[in-house]
């Protein structure tokens, strides 16, 4: 009977669940351009007003990211169902200094 082969001790780490998802958020000072910047990239219609703290709520779209690679492989292989990556954005309120212990939007 032949010997067993050994295992190699090291093991293929994971990190996370691997998908075709991603999310980010965009942060910055108050009335620097995030909620322009998050209209432009999703096409949406969030208020951009010129006055501090015109975003209180987060807003979150979900827009397709386009890729020609995906598009071609989609042509080769034809398969059943075409599943295009997508980035999840997130618009947050302008960031002040105390943020974490209160201040801005009134709480001062």
């Amino acid at each position: 009977m032949a010997p067993k082969k050994q295992q190699s001790g090291e093991e293929k780490v994971l990190l996370g669940r691997p998908g075709n998802n991603l999310k980010i958020g965009v942060v910055g000072l108050p009335n620097v351009g995030k909620s322009t910047f998050f209209n432009a990239i999703t096409s949406s219609a969030v208020p951009a007003e010129n006055y501090p703290f015109c975003t209180i709520d987060p807003t979150e779209s979900r827009v397709a990211v386009p890729d020609e690679r995906f598009d071609w492989l989609c042509e080769q292989y034809k398969p059943g169902s075409r599943i295009p990556a997508h980035l999840t954005i997130i618009d947050i309120a302008g960031l002040v200094k105390g943020a974490s212990t209160g201040a801005g939007l009134g709480n001062a």
